[in-house]
């Protein structure tokens, strides 16, 4: 009897905690493009701080020029309610946090973790790299 009493506790637990808040998840697409961040195209980011909407991933990406080197890029998509019909990040007037427009959950644009808002999940981050050139964006 305490083998099947400890057997289904176990069960019980690892059930639990494998569990999965489906509102906290942006599905994986494909990102793969380029851009030179220093053209007239991409004016938003010509100076550090700088930045811009892109198509391509989920719900679009913003990307954000952190200094001369380094760029950031995050899909659009709020991990709380991507999947609603108007929901979509937004970069906010400061330039320093961005809001889903539809649930108020607010990130910080340097590593799109939570300021603020129902979501416990940063946004989906996506790889850059830059030559000096040439800005790739992927995962």
């Amino acid at each position: 009897m305490r083998y099947r009493l400890a057997l289904l506790l176990v069960v019980v637990l690892l059930f639990s905690s494998c569990k999965k808040d489906d509102k906290e998840y942006v599905p994986n697409v494909y990102v793969n493009f380029q851009i030179e961040p220093n053209s007239t195209m991409y004016l938003g980011l010509n100076m550090v701080g700088g930045w811009i909407y892109v198509t391509g991933g989920v719900s679009g990406i913003i990307l954000y020029r952190e200094s001369q080197e380094v760029f950031k890029a995050y899909d659009r998509a709020c991990p709380y309610d991507y999947d609603v019909t108007g929901s979509i990040v937004e970069m906010e007037p400061s330039g320093l946090t961005m809001i889903d427009s539809l649930c108020g959950s607010r990130y910080i644009i340097t590593d799109g973790s939570v300021l603020s808002g129902p979501t416990k999940s940063g946004l989906k981050a996506y790889r850059t790299s830059y030559d000096g050139r040439l800005l790739y964006v992927y995962n």
